[in-house]
This record gives C-alpha cells, sequence and structure tokens, in this order.
C-alpha cells in the first residue's frame, strides 16, 4: 500500500500549514524552494516542518487534513507538541446556543 502523510508546517511568520501528500521530503522541498508561487506558504519561507502523520489510505488522510485545518491555534499546537489528551479539552464548543 502507498503511504500518505498528513503534515504541519510552521511558517516564518509563526502561521501553521496543514497540507496532504504521498511523498513528504519531495513535498517540503517544493515548499521551502517556492515551487508553488500561489501556495499560501510562498511569502512565508523558510518552513519547517513540525508534524506529520503516516497513513495507508489517502481516503483518510485527506479526511485528516480537512479536518486539521478547522482546528484552532491551540488544538494544532497540542498535536504538535504530543499532548493528544489535551486534544478532547480544546474542542471549540459554542455555548450561546
Amino acid at each position: 500500500m502507498k503511504q500518505s502523510y498528513v503534515y504541519i508546517l510552521k511558517c516564518s511568520d509563526h502561521s501553521y500549514y496543514t497540507g496532504v501528500t504521498s511523498n513528504l521530503e519531495s513535498r517540503m522541498f517544493k515548499h521551502n524552494s517556492g515551487f508553488y508561487p500561489d501556495c499560501y506558504t510562498f511569502l512565508r519561507r523558510p518552513l519547517e516542518l513540525v508534524f506529520y502523520c503516516e497513513f495507508t489510505d489517502i481516503t483518510l488522510a485527506i479526511d485528516k487534513e480537512k479536518q486539521i485545518k478547522k482546528w484552532s491555534r491551540v488544538k494544532k499546537e497540542a498535536v504538535i507538541n504530543g499532548d493528544y489528551d489535551a486534544l478532547v479539552n480544546l474542542a471549540r464548543k459554542n455555548f450561546d446556543k
């Protein structure tokens, strides 16, 4: 089975970028070299890979990428730091309802 990766990059402006790829090394090279001039990361180089996880099912990887993109900065930092127990408590809650 082909491996897929969901990854989080820390940009030079301290923002985060989340993506999915089947070749993490190649994608990192392309991001850092400016291969994608219209990409969010182009003007935010240099970039640092701060998190990645592997999947054997690309559909699951894409679903996880979409999920992480919706997360708050604090929740992304919890997963980056390996604080998985905090993720449940960092879920966004709407108390106005």
